[in-house]
């Protein structure tokens, strides 16, 4: 070994060699988790021409050896003489950034991240951007045979777009996206769709409408009519972003007829993807340049065969409300929210009651009175007792935002009418609303009205109408 020659400050670099070389991988490990405590050792200069020369010529080991040296090259600056040395770096984590595993790679990239800050503007230019000719690869990746590369390249495109920053984007990258855009393979093709609005989003301001317009919008007018419905769905679900982007005239003009026609796509998660998005749109150019193509849409997804999808448009129901208008609500969607209420699936019946809750926290108490409460107690003589119990769980949702007035007077009655159902399911659900809508009651209606019924009830012959009715008791105290 070197410190056999009786020079001491050879010594670290002597065993470091000896422990990279070794069969172990551990003491290969631990040797470089010592590479800082070597470093100092050595001091800057023999850091710079001798430790990383070695370390970049044998990149060549376990994955977490690797993984382990990508990371501890990011706090290096200091040991290599500061940041007007720390373009040394650079060698090493290129070629770690290179290697097949992806957590080495992407920990490469981190620590290039974090030294990229510590170089100043000048050495940037100089040393850091002809890591551009990174963009060789980039081209090659985003071309290559294999369907998986590129579509890792599309998945990560935003990462890389912010990495080679904009001059890059303008002249490289944005070919590479178009190309990716219309990939022969379709995840290949979702992918990049799926990024299409973050990409743009990074495009440099001073040409990013030009790009757009020019480049990117003419791809996706393309994408639109995919054969693949992931594709559209991918794009729907980000397209919309693009009229916050590039504004009002452009919405209208370019990205409306988009829209429009997504909003008929025969896949209800392209048309879902675009209700759920609207929010963007209503801020450019509102929602009422939408609303005719948006009603059958809306119509044909409430009515649709997957309880899923139908229980994702209830879901986006008040938000729609509030941007189409009472008027326009009550007209076309009201119909709709009440047939919600009457589904066969559970989940969709309890989604179309908080439904309810929200529209009327929206819309008001005189609308609730006038539009929903009489549809609602007109449920409780339906012949189906599910139904029947539907409207005790509205009366639950609704008491609290409709106020005292309108519960006692409209609401308790119903109820306590329902507390004789020949149902014991519906009886025991009518205890537990008088326990939810007791405290928006008086006093008074409470002694008069629900207390003789809750003890009536607490003599029923089921155990669980019992069972409720006395929780009601106790917890309203009414005993």
């Amino acid at each position: 070994m070197a410190g056999a020659d009786g020079d001491d400050s050879l010594y670290p670099i002597a065993v470091l060699i000896d422990e990279l070389r070794n069969e172990d991988v551990q003491l290969r490990l631990n040797s470089i988790k010592k590479l800082s405590t070597i470093a100092l050792a050595l001091g800057v200069e023999r850091t710079r021409t001798e430790l990383l020369p070695f370390l970049t010529d044998t990149i060549y080991d376990e994955d977490e050896v690797l993984l382990a040296l990508a990371e501890q090259l990011g706090n290096f600056t200091m040991l290599v003489g500061g940041p007007e040395y720390v373009h040394c770096l650079l060698p090493p984590l290129e070629s770690l950034a290179t290697v097949e595993e992806t957590v080495v790679r992407d920990k490469a990239v981190e620590s290039l991240r974090k030294i990229s800050q510590e170089h100043s503007p000048v050495d940037l230019e100089v040393h850091f951007e002809p890591l551009t000719l990174v963009m060789p690869t980039l081209r090659q990746a985003a071309e290559d045979k294999s369907w998986r590369v590129r579509y890792m390249v599309a998945d990560k495109f935003s990462e890389l777009q912010k990495a080679v920053g904009p001059e890059i984007t303008k002249n490289d990258l944005v070919p590479a996206f178009q190309n990716l855009l219309k990939d022969c393979e379709a995840e290949v093709r979702a992918a990049a769709a799926n990024k299409v609005k973050e990409f743009c989003e990074n495009l440099p301001e001073d040409n990013r409408e030009q790009i757009i317009m020019t480049h990117i919008l003419p791809c996706v007018k393309e994408l639109v009519s995919d054969t693949n419905q992931h594709v559209k769905s991918a794009l729907a679900s980000v397209i919309m972003g693009l009229s916050t982007i590039l504004g009002k005239d452009n919405t209208i003009e370019h990205l409306l007829p988009l829209f429009l026609a997504q909003l008929k796509d025969e896949c209800p998660e392209v048309r879902l993807n675009i209700i759920s998005n609207l929010d963007c749109v209503n801020e450019v150019i509102g929602i009422r340049q939408l609303s005719q193509s948006l009603l059958p849409a809306i119509v044909e997804l409430a009515e649709d065969a997957k309880w899923r999808v139908r229980l994702a448009i209830i879901e986006y129901m008040p938000l729609l409300a509030g941007q189409l208008g009472v008027e326009f609500f009550d007209e076309k969607l009201n119909t709709l929210c009440m047939a919600w209420l009457i589904d066969h699936v559970y989940a969709i019946r309890e989604a179309a009651t908080c439904n309810l809750m929200k529209l009327v926290e929206k819309f008001g108490a005189e609308w609730a009175q006038n539009t929903i409460v009489p549809k609602v107690l007109g449920m409780a003589n339906d012949p189906n007792y599910l139904h029947r119990m539907t409207t005790l769980f509205c009366i639950n949702a609704l008491s609290e935002a409709c106020g005292q007035d309108i519960t006692t007077k409209q609401m308790l009655p119903v109820v306590l009418k329902m507390s004789n159902d020949q149902v014991a399911n519906v009886r025991f659900n009518v205890a537990k609303s008088l326990q939810k809508i007791g405290p928006v009651l008086d006093s008074n209606a409470l002694q008069t009205e629900v207390k003789p019924v809750l003890e009536k009830l607490a003599t029923d012959t089921d155990m669980d109408v019992k069972y409720f009715a006395q929780e009601a008791i106790s917890v309203l105290a009414l005993a």
